[in-house]
């Protein structure tokens, strides 16, 4: 009897002690840029069948409302404009600019560790959107966005091991000046972290000045070229198949100053979009391939990511429906065409209809984030603290997000089978000449971390442990740890010199 106690607790003092070492990249159970694509939602014929009805809408109906510049641009690829209005694509046309277009793609942050390889199917999970609002857990309460609020948010994402990137998740509607807001912007996200930023402009006059910004954090124009540490979300289209007038001339002033592209078609099934899964699929994918076709005949090969975004609605409202099953199958299916086409390519995952971090957000946000990460998107965008369907932005949301996308990776990691993990040794060890248990065996103990993810927040105690604990509350526990995040200094914060010169010549909001 004293045999096996003993073991036992020497067991259970190296897990504690195994537990309390930080591991290295190599070996922790999950880690960013993990493959997946074990997931396939469509068959290769219903691939095909979208292809080929994508490339039929392309070359039949065309898109409408290109700027001079971009139809110079197309046009001289070999697009056709027509009477209508409307550039059409040939066939030939598509598949030449695909075989011009960047397939191993680096998006580089300020610090190298945070680089993220876009290649074959390798899964990274981070912030977006625009949201208006931010979610008071304490009030239930939503409020307007700060600019205070980015900045916040680019000091916790910078903390958190599973979010790899940040784009800009909501506005600063404290600063109503546009120019100042782009400004502001990337200032208040690059001063929060050194991870690979994205964000957006809001009209192509006031690009310049961001670049002469970023070429200021990099250190010169060079080295930011070398290693453009942000990137442009664009909304180059507005389903359906309509260009975006001004958000193509951004995109082409971001492209002239070696910024990459995040190529992004945001229909909504239903409503600018096919109500369809497929239907939604197909014009995405038609439009993200004239958006290849715009860029590849500007400068072939420029990093652009394929964004197809299309969203859920809920046809008896008419609300967004980002937290459904639908739009788990339409990220899903986006990212299997990113596989077909070979190209790095990005999708919404992780978004909740629900107004706080409740339960209905945990369903709703572990079920599109695991399918898209299980499909092998590249960069599934959102898929932290954002609800209200896109409206509303929650710090707590964003820090439970780390506990919930490092179970996501693990599904994404998937079941390693070999000699070792089928662990017939162990078996007969344990079952012929052991305790009849594998608590403490040296396997158990060396593979506990390498094969397993503890969540940080999630409370696997039982109900007593619970109670003689207090009765720990997750949201309660997240709105500590933010305080904690914010109460210190930020690591990637610019150095005083650089940040005098920056407000010297720039209308910074952010105190000091």
């Amino acid at each position: 009897m004293t045999a096996p106690m003993t073991r036992r607790s020497g067991g259970r003092a190296a897990r504690v002690a195994a537990r309390n070492t930080a591991l290295s990249e190599d070996v922790r159970p999950i880690r960013a840029g993990m493959s997946g694509g074990n997931y396939r939602p469509l068959t290769d014929a219903q691939v095909q069948r979208i292809h080929e009805a994508a490339l039929t809408a392309l070359e039949e109906i065309g898109l409408a409302d290109a700027p001079p510049s971009g139809i110079e641009i197309m046009t001289k690829a070999g697009a056709t404009l027509g009477e209508d209005g409307r550039l059409r694509f040939s066939r030939a046309l598509v598949e030449d600019m695909l075989a011009k277009a960047a397939r191993k793609i680096t998006l580089t942050g300020r610090d190298p560790r945070f680089d993220l390889d876009l290649s074959g199917q390798r899964v990274h999970y981070g912030t977006a959107g625009a949201a208006v609002h931010m979610v008071d857990v304490e009030g239930r309460s939503y409020r307007e966005s700060t600019l205070q609020d980015l900045h916040d948010a680019a000091r916790i994402t910078h903390v958190l091991d599973n979010v790899h990137f940040l784009q800009r998740p909501m506005v600063a509607r404290d600063i109503t000046n546009n120019r100042e807001m782009d400004l502001n912007t990337v200032y208040a996200c690059c001063s929060g972290t050194t991870k690979h930023i994205g964000t957006s402009f809001s009209d192509p006059a006031y690009v310049a000045d961001c670049i002469e910004l970023l070429h200021m954090i990099a250190g010169g124009e060079a080295a930011w070229r070398a290693r453009p540490f942000v990137s442009n979300s664009n909304c180059f289209v507005v389903p359906p198949m309509k260009f975006a007038t001004e958000s193509c001339e951004t995109m082409e002033s971001c492209i002239r100053a070696g910024m990459p592209v995040l190529l992004l078609s945001a229909g909504m099934a239903g409503a600018t979009a096919p109500s369809t899964v497929a239907g939604a699929i197909v014009q995405a994918v038609a439009e993200c391939l004239a958006g290849v076709v715009y860029v590849n005949a500007m400068s072939p090969g420029h990093p652009a990511i394929f964004g197809t975004w299309p969203f859920g609605l809920d046809l008896r409202t008419g609300a967004m429906s980002v937290g459904s099953g639908e739009q788990a199958l339409l990220s899903s299916g986006c990212a299997q065409m990113h596989d077909f086409y070979g190209l790095p390519g990005g999708t919404a995952g992780g978004a909740s209809d629900s107004k706080l971090p409740d339960m209905q957000a945990g369903w709703e946000q572990m079920c599109s984030n695991v399918m898209a990460g299980l499909s092998g998107a590249n960069m599934v965008y959102e898929a932290a603290g954002m609800h209200a369907s896109l409206l509303g932005f929650c710090h707590e949301s964003l820090i439970l997000a780390d506990d919930l996308i490092g179970q996501a990776l693990r599904c994404v990691r998937g079941i390693e089978v070999d000699d070792t993990t089928l662990a017939l040794d162990q078996m007969r060890e344990v079952c012929l000449k052991g305790p009849g248990h594998y608590l403490g065996t040296d396997e158990t103990l060396g593979r506990m971390q390498r094969d397993h993810v503890y969540p940080v927040f999630g409370d696997r105690s039982s109900p007593r442990e619970w109670e003689e604990k207090g009765k720990p509350d997750l949201i309660q526990k997240a709105t500590a740890r933010k305080d904690q995040i914010l109460s210190v200094p930020a690591a990637s914060q610019f150095n005083p010199a650089l940040d005098a010169a920056i407000r010297d010549r720039f209308p910074i909001h952010l105190p000091r």
